[in-house]
C-alpha cells in the first residue's frame, strides 16, 4: 500500500473541482508516488488493497466494471463511463464561462447557480459534487438539446432508457455515500419549481414532485424536502436566495416509500367469507384499482400534469429482463434474495409507470451511491445503470474528505490463512452459525458463540473503548456507535445477548442463569442484574421496520423488554400525556433508530446496534465508527452498501489548509476491498457542536427587518451637491491596475524599461469629463430612458471637485488609470454616494423591498456550529447564542446586554439579513453583524445596526457609505419598519465606552 496515500489521503477541497488524485496501478492499487495533477476520470475502478499473502484462490466476487468480460451486447451498453467523461469535459468548459448570460439557461437558473457557487453560507455550503450533479441535470435539460455536438449523448440516453425503461426517461446521478443526496434532491426541486413558477408556459419544468424511497426510515428523513417542514433544507441550508423562498412554497411534494404502490385489500375477508360471496359466480374483486392506489399513494399530485419523480436509493428500481446466460442460476438463500429484489423492483417501477399513464411524468431523476443492477434483475449483478450521467465515486469522496476512510484487515498472526480471518469472517464461521430464524433454532446459548466471532468482537470493541474515552474527554454528549450486521434473527439474538447480557429462567419462572454481557460499555444490565433504564445496545430487524408492517411475533417477543423501556423513557421525556399507546412497536423502534446519535432524543444513548438484515441504506447517523459483519456478502455492491453506514463524517470543519481532517471507520467481517493499512491510528475527538436557534419563550424579543433588494433616488430639485468624506477616497496602486513600470531583459544584451507615461499626459479636465459621462449613463439615467443631458455640467463639476479635493489617491500609477472601466465604476460609486448624503432640499432615497419576501425575522434562526459561542441573556436576546467568529463579537454582545436602554438584540447569522451595494460594476450583498433595538424615549423604537470592524479596506468604505446614504434613509423613508441607524465600532477595547456614549447621544437628542 502506498505510504503517500495514508499519510495524506485527503488531497482536495470538498467545495472545489478535484485538482489532484492518487495514482493507481493496473490492478487499482495506490502507487507509492506523488499525487497526479488533474481530476480522476470516471473509470469505475475501486482501489483494492490486497492482503499480504495471496494466490489465485478464493477471490471475492467483484463488481463488473470493465467490458473485458464481454458484457456489452448489441442490445445493451453496460459501461456508460465514456459518456460520463464526455459530459464532464463539456461541462468544465461551460462552468468556466464568467458571464452568466453566456450559460444558455433561464434567468432563474442563473440566479440559483450563482447562489450555489458563490454565496457565503452560514453552515456547510453545498459540496462541489452536489452542485456538479445538479449542474449536469440542468445542462442536459436546458442547454444540451440546443447543441449539435451533444447529439451522441442524447442518443445514448434515449437508447439506454428504451432498452431498460421503455415507458420512462431516467437520468441517474452516482454520488458516494455521505456525499449528501438529500441536498441534491432539494436543489433539483428548487430549480424545477422556481422555473415552473416564473416560466409557467415552459415544457421543461414542473412544480409537482413524487419522491420515492426504499423504506420508511428514508421516507421519514426526507421530510426536510417539504418547504413547510420545521427543518426544511431550503431555509435551514440556505439553498435559495431570499427572493425565491416564496416560489418554493408553491411546490406540490409527495414523499412515499415504494411499498405504497402495492394494491391493498379493500375488504378484509376470511377464506370462508370469500367463498360465500363468490358463490357460483366470479371471485369478488377486493383489491384496489390502479386509480385508487395512485390516489392513496400520490394524493394531490393527481391534480397536476407531467410531474417529476425522484428516486432515492434508485438501485432498487428497474424493469428486470428475462433471465439469460448473463445471470447464472441461483440456489438457496441467493435465489430467495434475487426473487425478493425482483419483486421490489417490479413494484417500484410499475408504480411510476402507472403515474405516467395517469398524469404524465416529465422526468425521473435517480440518486444512488451504487446505481447497479441487483441480483435477480436479469443482468449480471453490479452492472452500472446505462443512464448514469454523473459520477462522484467513493475514491473521489475520500480524496475530498467528504467521507470517512474505511479501514479493513490486511494481515493477522495466523500463518495458515491466506487472507486475514477478519477480512471475511463468515467464511470461517458461517457453517457453524444458526441457519434458521429464532423460531426454528430452539434455545441457543450465547456462551457457545464461535471463538473467532468472540475474538473479533473483543478486538473491535477494544478500539471502540478508546474512541469512546476520547469522545467523552472531548465533551461530546453522545457516544460513538458500533454496528453488528447479522444474517438472521437467531444469530442476532445470540450476538445481542453475548454483548448486552441475558437472563434464563426455568419452567417455574425462577432464574437459573444470568450474565451481564461481555462488553461492559454495551451491557443493558447493572451490577445487580437489573435492566438499565436506558439500554446501551439495541436489537433491530431492519427489513421488518422498513416495510411498515407489524412486527413479526417472534421478533416482538425478542425485543419486548427494549420496547417497554423505550415507552417508559418516552413518557419520562415528554410527560405523562405522551401518546405512546398510539405508537406501534415498529414506529417506536424506528424513532429510536432514527435518533441514534442525536442529543435529547430517544436514541441518544445507544452505543451498539445489532441488526438483522442488511441495514444497507437510509440510516445516516454520523456517529458510527465501527462495523462488524456476521453474514455472507455476495459481492462488493453489498459490501459498499453496508460499509456506507459508517462513512458519514462527524465534523465538517475545515483545517488550516482548507481541507477536512481525516476521519476513520473500522470494519471487520465485511470483505470490502478498499483501503487498509496495518497501523494503529489514534481516534480524533470530534468538535462539539452547538444548536443556535430562536427560543419560543423569548418571542417578545423578536426582531424584524426589511429585505431590501435595491434603492430608488428621487431628485426633488435639479441641483446636485456632494458631501465628500474619508469614505469617498479611492486609492489606486499597481495591485488594482497592474504594474506601470516593467523591465525587459534578454539572456544577453541591453535591457529596456516599459512604462505608462502616455497616461500621464491626460489632463484633469479630460478625466473629470470621462467620469461625469460614466456617472450620467450609469447612475443618473432611469432604465429605458435617455440620459438627462441637462445634468451633465453639474455632474462634471462634482467629479472635478472629487479629483481636486484629493479624494483620488494614486500611488505608483498615473491618475488617468481611473478611466479604466473597472476603476471608473469604483470612482462613480463613491461620487454618487456622496451626492446622496441627506441635506436640506436634497435627494430622497427609498428602499426597494423584495416583492416575494419583504420582511425577515429572528424567529427563523436555526443552525448548528462548532465555533465558540456566547450564551445570551434570556431577557435581551431572542436567540440562545451569539456565534463568536472572533472575540470581538462576544465582547460586543456583553456590552450590549449590560446597557439599560437596550430592549433586545440579535447577531445577524442565519437570518439572511443582507444589504445590497455596488463594488465597482459588481453588485454584492453585505451582511451586517448585529441589530439592536433601543428605547431612546421616542415614539418609535430605534433599530441600530452595529458593525464590528478592525481593518477597513475599500469594500468596508463602500458598505458603510451604502448603509449611511442609501439603506438607512431608504428604509426610514418607507415609514413601515420603524426608525433605523448604523454605526461602526472599530476598537474592541473601547466598545463599552463608545457604545454607551452613542446610546446616551440618542437619548439626549430625543429629550432635547
Amino acid at each position: 500500500m502506498a505510504a503517500t496515500f495514508f499519510e495524506q489521503p485527503i488531497l482536495n477541497s470538498p467545495y472545489e473541482c478535484p485538482r489532484l488524485h492518487h495514482a493507481l496501478d493496473a490492478e487499482g492499487q495506490p502507487l507509492d508516488a506523488p499525487p497526479v495533477t488533474g481530476r480522476r476520470r470516471s473509470e469505475l475502478i475501486t482501489p483494492v488493497p490486497k492482503w499480504k499473502k495471496a494466490s489465485g484462490k478464493g477471490k471475492q466476487a467483484s463488481m463488473l466494471f470493465e467490458d473485458e468480460q464481454g458484457l456489452s451486447t448489441t442490445a445493451q451498453e453496460y459501461n456508460p463511463t465514456p459518456i460520463i467523461n464526455e459530459i464532464r469535459s463539456l461541462m468544465e468548459a461551460w462552468r468556466a464561462l464568467p458571464n452568466p448570460g453566456d450559460w444558455g439557461v433561464t434567468p432563474a437558473t442563473q440566479r440559483l447557480l450563482t447562489h450555489w457557487r458563490s454565496y457565503k453560507f452560514q453552515g456547510v455550503r453545498p459540496f462541489f459534487c452536489q452542485v456538479e450533479a445538479v449542474e449536469t441535470i440542468i445542462w442536459l435539460t436546458e442547454l444540451a438539446p440546443r447543441l449539435r455536438r451533444c447529439d451522441a449523448i442524447r442518443a445514448h440516453l434515449k437508447n439506454a432508457n428504451l432498452a431498460s425503461n421503455p415507458e420512462l426517461f431516467r437520468l441517474a446521478m452516482k454520488l458516494a455515500t455521505g456525499a449528501g443526496k438529500t441536498t441534491v434532491m432539494a436543489m433539483l426541486i428548487a430549480w424545477q419549481t422556481v422555473n415552473a413558477v416564473r416560466s409557467p408556459t415552459s415544457a421543461m419544468f414542473s412544480k409537482g414532485f413524487l419522491i420515492v424511497a426504499p423504506g420508511i426510515t428514508i421516507r421519514d428523513r426526507l421530510r426536510v424536502l417539504n418547504p413547510d417542514d420545521a427543518e426544511s433544507y431550503y431555509r435551514t441550508r440556505e439553498l435559495l436566495p431570499s427572493d425565491m423562498i416564496g416560489d418554493i412554497a408553491k411546490a406540490k411534494i409527495v414523499i412515499t416509500n415504494f411499498h405504497a404502490f402495492k394494491r391493498r385489500e379493500t375488504l378484509d375477508l376470511s377464506k370462508v367469507g370469500r367463498s360465500l360471496l363468490q358463490g357460483r359466480g366470479e371471485a369478488p374483486v377486493t383489491t384496489e384499482t390502479e386509480g385508487q392506489m395512485l390516489q392513496r399513494a400520490c394524493g394531490e399530485l393527481l391534480a397536476l400534469k407531467n410531474v417529476v419523480v425522484i428516486n432515492d436509493e434508485a438501485h432498487h428500481c428497474y424493469r428486470e429482463k428475462p433471465q439469460s446466460e448473463e445471470e447464472p442460476d441461483l440456489k438457496g438463500d441467493e435465489k430467495d434474495e434475487a426473487k425478493k429484489n425482483a419483486e421490489a423492483a417490479r413494484l417500484w417501477i410499475s408504480g411510476i409507470e402507472a403515474l405516467k399513464r395517469k398524469v404524465g411524468v416529465r422526468a425521473v431523476y435517480d440518486l444512488s451511491a451504487t446505481p447497479f443492477f441487483l441480483r435477480g434483475s436479469g443482468y449480471l449483478e453490479g452492472t452500472l445503470f446505462p443512464w448514469v450521467v454523473s459520477d462522484f465515486s467513493l475514491m473521489d469522496a475520500i480524496e475530498c474528505g467528504i467521507v470517512k476512510l474505511p479501514r479493513v484487515p490486511v494481515a493477522d498472526n495466523l500463518p495458515s490463512a491466506e487472507m486475514p480471518v477478519y477480512r471475511d469472517l463468515w467464511k470461517y464461521i458461517g457453517k457453524k452459525m444458526p441457519k434458521k430464524g429464532v423460531g426454528k433454532s430452539g434455545t441457543l446459548d450465547p456462551l457457545k458463540l464461535e471463538p473467532e466471532l468472540q475474538t473479533a468482537l473483543h478486538a473491535l470493541y477494544g478500539h471502540y473503548a478508546k474512541t469512546h474515552d476520547v469522545w467523552k474527554q472531548a465533551g461530546i454528549s453522545v457516544p460513538p456507535v458500533f454496528i453488528v450486521v447479522c444474517n438472521n434473527t437467531a444469530t442476532s439474538k445470540l450476538v445481542y445477548e453475548w454483548i448486552s447480557g441475558f437472563r434464563r429462567t426455568n419452567e417455574e419462572g425462577e432464574e437459573k442463569a444470568f450474565h451481564k454481557g461481555f462488553l461492559s460499555l454495551f451491557s443493558n444490565y447493572d451490577t445487580y442484574g437489573e435492566r438499565l433504564a436506558r439500554p446501551n445496545t439495541l436489537l433491530i430487524d431492519s427489513e421488518q421496520l422498513e416495510s411498515g408492517e407489524a412486527l413479526d411475533p417472534q421478533f416482538r417477543e425478542m425485543a419486548s423488554l427494549e420496547i417497554e423501556q423505550f415507552k417508559r423513557e418516552k413518557i419520562a421525556r415528554e410527560g405523562a400525556g405522551a401518546s405512546v399507546e398510539a405508537l406501534s412497536d415498529a414506529e417506536l423502534l424506528r424513532e429510536v433508530m432514527n435518533t441514534v446519535g442525536k442529543e435529547g432524543r430517544l436514541g441518544e444513548g445507544i452505543r451498539c446496534v445489532v441488526s438483522v438484515s442488511m441495514l444497507t441504506e437510509g440510516w445516516d447517523a454520523n456517529t458510527v465508527t465501527h462495523i462488524l459483519g456476521v453474514r455472507a456478502f455476495g459481492t462488493q455492491l453489498l459490501c459498499e452498501q453496508v460499509v456506507g453506514r459508517a462513512l458519514r463524517r462527524q465534523s465538517y470543519e475545515l483545517n488550516d489548509v482548507g481541507l477536512f481532517n481525516v476521519e476513520y471507520a473500522d470494519i471487520l467481517g465485511i470483505p470490502f476491498d478498499f483501503a487498509a493499512k496495518p497501523v494503529v491510528a489514534p481516534p480524533t475527538p470530534p468538535k462539539q457542536v452547538t444548536r443556535v436557534q430562536a427560543v419560543r419563550e423569548r418571542e417578545a424579543l423578536e426582531i424584524q427587518f426589511p429585505r431590501v433588494e435595491g434603492y430608488r433616488v428621487d431628485l426633488p430639485e435639479e441641483r446636485i451637491v456632494a458631501q465628500f468624506t474619508e469614505d469617498s477616497k479611492l486609492v489606486l496602486t499597481p495591485e488594482e491596475v497592474g504594474p506601470c513600470t516593467v523591465l525587459l531583459q534578454g539572456i544577453v544584451g541591453e535591457g529596456v524599461e516599459l512604462n505608462a507615461k502616455n497616461l500621464e499626459l491626460i489632463r484633469h479636465s479630460e478625466i473629470s469629463f470621462h467620469l461625469a459621462k460614466h456617472l450620467l449613463y450609469t447612475r443618473f439615467r432611469d432604465p429605458g430612458q435617455p440620459p438627462p443631458l441637462h445634468l451633465f455640467g453639474q455632474i462634471k463639476r462634482v467629479a472635478r471637485e472629487w479629483i481636486d479635493g484629493g479624494y483620488l489617491i494614486c500611488k505608483g500609477v498615473p491618475m488617468a488609470t481611473v478611466t479604466y472601466l473597472q476603476m471608473a465604476e469604483k470612482a462613480a460609486e463613491r461620487i454618487y454616494l456622496a451626492c446622496q448624503r441627506p441635506q436640506a432640499g436634497g435627494a430622497r432615497v427609498k428602499a426597494i423591498l423584495d416583492p416575494y419576501n419583504p420582511k425577515g425575522s429572528s424567529r427563523f434562526v436555526n443552525f448548528t456550529t462548532s465555533k465558540d459561542t456566547f450564551k445570551t441573556d434570556a431577557a435581551k436576546c431572542h436567540v440562545n447564542y451569539v456565534v463568536s467568529d472572533s472575540n470581538w463579537e462576544a465582547e460586543l454582545a456583553r456590552v450590549i446586554e449590560r446597557n439599560p436602554y437596550v430592549l433586545s438584540y440579535v447577531k445577524n447569522q442565519g437570518m439572511q439579513f443582507e444589504v445590497p451595494y455596488r463594488d465597482g460594476a459588481v453588485l454584492r450583498k453585505y451582511v451586517p453583524d448585529f441589530i439592536v433595538r433601543i428605547d431612546s424615549g421616542d415614539e418609535q423604537t430605534l433599530n441600530l445596526i452595529c458593525e464590528v470592524k478592525g481593518y477597513r479596506g475599500g469594500d468596508a468604505q463602500l458598505k458603510a457609505e451604502t448603509m449611511k446614504n442609501l439603506w438607512v434613509p431608504g428604509v426610514n423613508n418607507l415609514d413601515a419598519f420603524g426608525r433605523w441607524d448604523f454605526v461602526e465600532l472599530r476598537d474592541a477595547f473601547g466598545f463599552q465606552d463608545a457604545f454607551d456614549k452613542l446610546i446616551d447621544s440618542y437619548v439626549k437628542k430625543v429629550a432635547a
